[in-house]
């Protein structure tokens, strides 16, 4: 019998589904085997491994809901407190860190019914929007009058507006627009007693701690966001792409630094290791002597495009860089939504990506530390970084990680390991274990280091908000339910 064979055959339909279907619907409470499957993962690397392998992630959902609005969902709630049913909000599944598996058979509360822009206030540029819109669909309707939100994450198709917030993510641009929580200035959620928290949209308050805050990055363990406002910007009238090619590592580095710290703001920053540059630039004569791929974006009105371009050209000149073939751009502009994930994962590759922060005086020593430990890992392990996101202070190192087909048991461990190496590695060089995906399941063995008594902090006002732990219980590194399946890999044996 195959795992989801067995789970099926486990599988029994809860008795309080009529009562659930009197408040969304019956037409909108899904309890057969093939949407069960369906919401049993999201796009974790761990997650898919196990469906390769015909596996169940963890545990199949007891049934999946879709509230209408915020108010069916606040009942929703409401109802699995009175009945104690752990739950868990699901928006597009486009999470990679298994932010919405479910570890206890939870509901899945699907919000993509609330999809509406509300509106578009073009005196304050801002838009207020429901959490269930998806991304691309969300971005195209604001093209269409003329703007963008700014935030353009590689899953901007298979996303969702109240995704971005929950996971405190980063779309291609945020070196110009910032971060989710830099667009973001007001929201509603529904709390896990049903009442609906609301931060009213205002430019700036001093009003105690940012409540804001709590709900954006809390992966619903706080509260389920139903409504964002966010910034809009006028769509640039000039968008100005540029290839460099440096010679060495260290220079591109730095040449980042400094037009980042003479407040220049490219909307679009990414530089290459040498693995990663090679395959880009491959037949282009200037990358002979000057290996290392860089490319830059620069946008908005004409003549603030071409001035930031002309200024960000003498330091890259004062760096070792050179202008080159724009070919590489043109090829991120066309493939830019893509993932590379899948087609390596149906050849039987264990491919995933870790993304961390560092400041500009640490990050060389941690590309160096953790590419040579997570090469370590086994015989043709693939290694490569770019770095993207780039502030002032430091950058986002994005590390690809592949390793080669073995069985699967033997996989999750080595996975794991070179995880392991890559946290601490960036935890002991002063560095963030996560810039934008977040922390979802995957990365609660490094949540006590990362926050310290801070981790203390968010446990109490969970116990406070979520007393019977039934909303996404065990995530974000805060206590699971007991019982709850338990997703580290059995130790490595020879």
């Amino acid at each position: 019998m195959t795992a989801l064979r067995a789970a099926a055959a486990a599988h029994r339909r809860p008795d309080w589904i009529p009562a659930l279907a009197e408040l969304v619907g019956e037409a909108n409470v899904l309890v057969e085997l093939p949407d069960l499957w369906v919401y049993s993962r999201d796009r974790a690397p761990y997650a898919t491994y196990h469906v390769r392998d015909a596996k169940v992630p963890a545990t199949l959902p007891c049934a999946v809901a879709c509230p209408a609005d915020a108010a069916e969902l606040a009942e929703v709630v409401r109802f699995t407190r009175q009945h104690r049913i752990p739950l868990i909000p699901f928006g597009a599944g486009s999470g990679v860190l298994g932010g919405a598996l479910p570890l206890d058979r939870e509901l899945m509360v699907d919000l993509k019914r609330l999809n509406a822009i509300l509106e578009l206030n073009e005196t304050d540029g801002t838009v207020t929007v429901q959490a269930g819109m998806n991304g691309g669909q969300f971005e195209a309707a604001l093209n269409r009058r003329g703007y963008t939100c700014g935030h353009l994450p590689q899953s901007l198709y298979m996303s969702t507006v109240g995704g971005w917030a929950a996971c405190r993510g980063a779309g291609q641009n945020s070196t110009r627009f910032g971060k989710i929580e830099d667009i973001v200035i007001g929201l509603a959620a529904i709390l896990p007693d049903g009442r609906e928290l609301r931060v009213r949209p205002v430019a700036r308050r001093a009003v105690g701690p940012s409540v804001r805050d709590i709900l954006i990055g809390s992966e619903g363990v706080f509260g389920i966001i139903t409504e964002l406002t966010l910034r809009v910007w006028r769509l640039p009238e000039l968008r100005l792409g540029v290839v460099l090619a440096f010679p060495s590592l260290q220079s591109g580095l730095d040449a980042l630094r400094t037009i980042m710290q003479h407040e220049l703001r490219p909307a679009v920053v990414r530089l290459y290791d040498r693995e990663e540059s090679a395959p880009r630039t491959h037949g282009i004569a200037a990358f002979a002597e000057r290996p290392f791929l860089a490319i830059l974006e620069f946008s908005g009105a004409r003549r603030l495009a071409e001035v930031e371009r002309e200024l960000a050209m003498e330091i890259v000149a004062a760096h070792g860089g050179i202008q080159t073939d724009d070919a590489p751009y043109l090829h991120w502009q066309q493939h830019r939504y893509e993932s590379y994930s899948p087609k390596w994962q149906t050849d039987g590759y264990a491919m995933d990506t870790i993304e961390i922060t560092g400041p500009w005086s640490a990050l060389p020593a941690m590309h160096e530390r953790i590419r040579r430990e997570v090469l370590g890992v086994c015989e043709g392990m693939h290694f490569g970084t770019h770095w993207s996101h780039v502030y002032p202070e430091g950058a986002c190192q994005y590390m690809t990680l592949r390793l080669p087909p073995m069985p699967h048991d033997r996989m999750l461990v080595l996975h794991r390991r070179a995880w392991d190496l890559a946290e601490r590695a960036c935890l002991e060089l002063g560095g963030s274990i996560s810039h934008h995906h977040g922390a979802g399941l995957f990365r609660n063995p490094w949540l006590r280091a990362e926050l310290g008594v801070g981790l203390e902090l968010l446990q109490a006002l969970k116990d406070h908000l979520d007393p019977d732990t039934l909303f996404v219980a065990g995530k974000l590194g805060l206590r699971g339910r007991p019982g709850a399946v338990d997703i580290e890999p059995t130790e490595d044996r020879p």
